[in-house]
């Protein structure tokens, strides 16, 4: 879904506000779907009640290897990519975050019988 998401509001970007604003608004997205591709390999690589000290640890590693992927990928973004539009970039970045934020909204409750 976030994908998706990073898609479309990039070829938004794009169409609205031109190739730069595209390419921007993709590599914002291509950040946010990234960083959280890594946080979901490394947070659910255990389950169990067995593994409860396994699962804490892999969560927290997962998000601190998430922040410090983020961080990587703005700085090579804002280093190597010119010309850049630094809108368009945070926007479809913070779209596609909300996306995964906001995706438990979205799903349905089943009652338990």
């Amino acid at each position: 879904m976030q994908a998706l998401v990073g898609l479309i509001a990039a070829f938004a970007c794009g169409g609205f506000f031109g190739y730069v604003a595209g390419y921007s608004g993709l590599l914002g997205g291509l950040i946010a779907w990234v960083a959280n591709l890594y946080f979901a390999y490394k947070a659910f690589r255990y389950f169990g009640a067995r593994s409860v000290r396994a699962v804490v640890q892999s969560i927290w590693s997962g998000e601190m290897g998430k922040l410090i992927l983020t961080a990587a990928l703005f700085a090579l973004v804002f280093v190597g990519v010119r010309p850049l539009q630094p809108l368009a970039l945070f926007g479809v970045y913070l779209l596609v975050l909300g996306t995964g934020a906001s995706a438990l909204l979205l799903v349905k409750k089943n009652p338990k019988n």
